[in-house]
C-alpha cells in the first residue's frame, strides 16, 4: 500500500464539512488513496420509537450518499453510516479500518476562529492513533487546493514523538519533491522563570540563551541524522505557538506537521502547545 492509502473524512454536513471533504478528495487523486466518508448518527435519546430512529438513519444515508457527489465523482469514495458517540465512533473507524490519515475542519466562525477546534475535532485529537489533518484553511479548500505542496514545516518539542513526526514529514516530503525544514522553539529565560527554572538577567541571561539555543540545535541535527531527513533548521526562542506560527508565516509553509505526543492522562495525545499551535497556524496542520 501506497502513503496515505486509506483516508478518513468525517461528515457532519456543515459548509465547513463540506470544504474538508474537497481537501482530502484533493489528496486522495493525488495519492491514489481511497477516501471514506464517514457520518455517525447519535444514538437515539431516550423515548424515541425505533421505526422513528430507523427512519432518520435511512434518510441520513441518503443524504451521505448524494452528499458533494458531483465533486466527488470519478474519485474512489466509500460513504459510511454508523451510530453513537461521533468522536469515539470516528476513532475507532479509523483503528479498525487502519485509517492512514483523518482529515477534520476545525469549528468557530468569524474571529472566534483562531479560539475553537470543536468538540469532536478536539477528542479526535486527543484520541486517535493515526495522524490528524485539520485546520480552519480545510473549508476554503474548493477555491485554494492544496497542491503542490512546495514547503513542509516540521515542528518539534524534543520530547519522544519528535522522531515520528520529522518521519512522517520526511515522508511527505519525498512524495511531494517539497522543501522541509525542522523547527524547535526554545523557552526564552523569562518564561523559563515562570515555569519555576532559575531565572538570569543582563548579559547572562544573553548567554544563557545562546548557550541553550546551541544546545537544541545539536540535538536537532541529531535528530535529523538519526532520521536521515533532508531538512533545514530553525532554533528560536518564545512562546511554542506563537514562534511556530510565525515561522510558518515567514516561511510560507504549505503545511505544518507537529507532535501531538503519547502521554496517557487527562491531556492525552493532545498538548496544550499543539491545541494552541492548530489555532494559530496560518496554514494546514497534521498532528502526528
Amino acid at each position: 500500500m501506497g502513503f496515505l492509502a486509506r483516508i478518513l473524512a468525517p461528515v457532519e454536513f456543515a459548509e465547513r464539512c463540506a470544504g474538508a471533504v474537497r481537501y482530502a478528495k484533493t489528496l486522495a487523486d493525488h495519492f491514489g488513496s481511497e477516501l471514506t466518508l464517514l457520518h455517525v448518527v447519535p444514538s437515539p435519546p431516550p423515548g424515541m420509537m425505533e421505526e422513528v430512529y430507523a427512519r432518520c438513519t435511512a434518510e441520513v444515508k441518503e443524504r451521505l450518499n448524494a452528499f458533494l457527489a458531483a465533486d466527488l465523482s470519478g474519485s474512489s469514495v466509500r460513504r459510511i453510516v454508523v451510530k453513537g458517540d461521533p468522536a469515539r465512533k470516528i476513532v475507532q473507524y479509523a483503528l479498525n479500518e487502519q485509517s492512514d490519515v483523518i482529515v477534520m475542519a476545525t469549528h468557530g466562525l468569524g474571529g472566534f476562529r483562531r479560539h475553537l477546534l470543536g468538540s469532536n475535532t478536539a477528542k479526535v485529537l486527543h484520541d486517535a492513533d493515526c495522524p490528524v489533518w485539520t485546520g480552519v484553511h480545510l473549508e476554503g479548500a474548493g477555491v485554494s487546493p492544496p497542491f503542490p505542496i512546495r514547503h513542509i514545516l516540521c515542528a518539534v518539542d524534543l520530547g519522544p514523538q519528535s522522531a515520528n513526526a520529522l518521519a512522517w514529514a520526511s515522508t511527505l516530503q519525498k512524495e511531494c519533491d517539497a522543501r522541509l525544514t525542522l523547527a524547535h522553539a526554545a523557552l526564552s529565560p523569562p518564561q523559563r522563570a515562570r515555569a519555576g527554572a532559575p531565572h538570569h538577567s543582563g548579559a547572562a541571561e544573553s548567554d544563557w540563551a545562546v548557550t541553550f539555543r546551541g544546545a537544541a540545535q545539536k540535538e536537532l541535527e541529531q535528530l535529523r541524522t538519526d532520521s536521515e531527513a533532508a531538512a533545514e533548521i530553525v532554533v528560536e526562542s518564545g512562546e511554542p505557538a506563537q514562534v511556530i506560527s510565525e515561522a510558518a508565516h515567514r516561511l510560507s509553509a504549505d503545511i505544518l506537521v507537529i507532535g501531538r505526543g503519547s502521554a496517557a492522562g487527562a491531556l492525552g495525545r493532545l498538548r496544550a502547545n499543539a491545541y494552541a499551535i492548530i489555532r494559530q497556524s496560518p496554514c494546514p496542520v497534521v498532528s502526528v
